[in-house]
């Protein structure tokens, strides 16, 4: 199943990327510096050069531009999974949607490595990243059941997708703090490389994903 090439942003697609880009890095900077409490969205607006009424055309809440809220582009985690090859195991074929997403954060590493900080020193964070976490999480049911053709509502998508989760967010924090450069998608091949051998050994090696 092939995937329909995505449209080019246009010039005003890009400035709002820019300025939504903006808007982030100014939450986490000053968050980082000032302690969450201590960061109005006044402030990030400032700190972004835009207005308060622009800011909240991109964000709901100050915590949703520390998250990063979500992204209204790019294909469905159904259709990425179900563009990977039939005869792909599972989950070598979730590592494989979600490749394009890990080269991205592997990109923008110090961003990502600021806002992990972040989300580490502020607890009241936890409870939107959790909300984040279960509606990614049924995304990947939908996903999962609709190449497996399960019901939704089976266990097998619904473990799947939690599993899945609870690793790639292990890979995440060991990245954050392994203070050793180590790529991030070689942490999550290796997480997912526990799941691939269904958690029967402790050590499994990079083989056992390809």
């Amino acid at each position: 199943m092939a995937q329909t090439p995505a449209a080019a942003p246009t010039r005003r697609d890009r400035k709002k990327q820019q300025t939504r880009a903006a808007l982030m890095a100014a939450a986490l900077r000053l968050a980082d510096e000032r302690g969450l409490e201590n960061v109005t969205v006044e402030n990030i607006s400032e700190a972004a050069d835009v207005s308060p009424r622009t800011f909240f055309n991109y964000f709901a809440t100050k915590d949703d531009a520390l998250l990063g809220g979500p992204l209204p582009h790019g294909p469905s985690m159904r259709d990425r999974l179900l563009a990977v090859p039939a005869d792909v195991p599972l989950v070598p074929a979730l590592l494989e949607a979600i490749s394009a997403d890990i080269a991205e954060i592997q990109r923008e590493r110090d961003f990502w490595l600021l806002r992990l900080r972040v989300i580490r020193s502020n607890p009241s964070l936890l409870p939107v990243l959790v909300a984040r976490g279960e509606c990614a999480e049924q995304e990947t049911v939908v996903a999962v059941a609709a190449r497996t053709g399960l019901p939704t509502g089976d266990l097998f998508p619904q473990l799947a997708a939690t599993l899945v989760g609870a690793a790639f967010r292990t890979a995440m924090m060991r990245w954050a703090t392994a203070g050793d450069g180590r790529d991030l998608y070689d942490l999550v091949r290796e997480a997912f490389g526990v799941l691939a051998t269904g958690l029967a050994t402790s050590a499994p090696t990079h083989e056992d994903i390809r």
